[in-house]
């Protein structure tokens, strides 16, 4: 059994690490469904022994239709992350229809030459599940990130399985509201062998001096405080897997 953790900053590498996790997905801006790292968050993680980089390969919020100069961008993100020697990267590209963009894909495998693949959960929003798989296995992915086009895995655990068992070749790592309580029931109602969590915990600010009256966000947010992932949490995870 494979645990994946979606690092959102730094201090989240480390709890991987340090809670036995296998492998991250790094990232960025998780509250917008998780972008591009920056080039040292990058780096910086590259040195954390112990556990696999998977860098995410999204140049905004939103939907997975690219314009041409965003494509540039992800291309530009690739070959740093394969100068570096990352594991591997996680993109995805839909069509206005919502099917797999062939051309935008392959031109970014094609820049990921020797890299790990991932589709990433932009397969949940195509609207036809199957078709969707049969052209990722084409591009050349490793794996595809879902819920099972669901609100989380364990409610998207009937359409995960049904795809491992149809497509055996896959690598499905079930993906959304993973954690200590659920995860053996969604391994054992999919059959995957890789999950992916973020094990998030709430981080209270050591700011003493706090104006209130200004917000660097969305107004009414909670500036003075953020999620970060949890090492007991991971390691919680961890335990659940290895005693199956």
């Amino acid at each position: 059994m494979v645990l994946e953790i979606c690092a959102g900053d730094i201090e989240s590498v480390y709890a991987a690490a340090h809670g036995g996790a296998d492998r991250v997905e790094l990232c960025c801006a998780l509250s917008e469904g998780g972008l591009t790292p920056s080039a040292g968050m990058i780096e910086e993680s590259m040195t954390v022994p112990g556990i696999k980089v998977n860098v995410l390969i999204r140049p905004r919020s939103g939907d997975f239709v690219y314009s041409e100069g965003e494509q540039k961008v992800m291309i530009r993100n690739i070959q740093f992350c394969r100068q570096l020697g990352v594991n591997g990267i996680v993109f995805g590209a839909l069509t206005p229809d919502g099917d797999v963009d062939m051309e935008v894909c392959r031109r970014m495998a094609k820049e990921a030459d020797g890299l790990h693949l991932t589709f990433h959960r932009a397969f949940d929003m195509c609207k036809d599940a199957r078709k969707a798989v049969r052209d990722i296995q084409e591009l050349g992915f490793d794996r595809i990130l879902t819920s099972g086009q669901a609100v989380s895995a364990m409610a998207g655990t009937g359409l995960i399985r049904d795809l491992q068992k149809e497509f055996p070749d896959m690598i499905f790592i079930a993906a959304g509201g993973v954690i200590p309580s659920n995860v053996s029931e969604i391994i054992a109602e999919t059959g995957v062998k890789e999950v992916h969590a973020s094990a998030k915990t709430t981080v209270k600010s050591s700011m003493k001096f706090r104006r209130v009256n200004i917000s660097m966000g969305k107004a009414g947010e909670d500036e003075y405080m953020h999620q970060t992932s949890d090492a007991e949490t991971i390691r919680k995870i961890v335990r659940k897997l290895t005693q199956g």
